[in-house]
């Protein structure tokens, strides 16, 4: 996705963000109809299953229509945003339930997964955001693509990643860190 459309995207989303912190409906829907199936995505990576997923993502826009009015651009984008409120909150619902899921889902597993309320602009500009991201990805160093794909997309937490890696938090904490911000200069053309 080139840099201006990446930018006229998340104008938009601020716009609907700004609407939905004064109460706006009808803003908070079409936030969410071209959210939802990014959001979505991420929830089932991390929960595998279906109903978890859904769980995860029902709370986490419950968490966005009261917390609005708490988004920071300085901090990063609005997708960028919406992916922690339910990656924390699918990590929450792991939790609840008391184990993880079985196995994680395979890229081939993730490509079949569609929202069936979504547009076909929406379903392709999700692919589309999808390819700059794995392109981004594969431009990062195996330790920092290892560690945020066990993070963000599996919902290991750092302590967990600390663990499995055999390397101290911190470390974990600063290739999550770096990657992340070469993820965004990336992400940012």
């Amino acid at each position: 996705m080139d840099p201006e459309r990446v930018q006229e995207r998340n104008e938009e989303l601020v716009r609907l963000l700004h609407l939905t912190a004064r109460g706006d409906q009808q803003a908070f829907a079409r936030l969410y109809e071209l959210t939802s199936p990014t959001l979505f995505a991420v929830c089932l990576r991390m929960l595998v299953r279906r109903e978890w997923a859904e769980e995860a993502l029902q709370e986490a826009y419950v968490k966005v229509w009261h917390k609005a009015g708490d988004y920071n651009a300085s901090r990063g984008n609005v997708l960028t945003w919406l992916v922690s409120i339910a990656r924390y909150l699918a990590i929450d619902v792991r939790r609840a339930r008391g184990r993880r899921p079985e196995a994680p889902l395979s890229d081939e597993d993730m490509g079949r997964i569609t929202d069936d309320d979504a547009g076909p602009m929406e379903q392709f500009l999700a692919q589309d955001d999808a390819a700059a991201l794995q392109r981004c990805l594969d431009e990062l160093s195996d330790t920092q693509r290892q560690t945020i794909t066990l993070a963000f997309f599996q919902g290991l937490t750092h302590h967990e990643l600390s663990s499995r890696l055999k390397r101290p938090l911190g470390t974990v904490k600063s290739w999550i860190r770096r990657g992340l911000e070469g993820l965004k200069q990336c992400l940012q053309g």
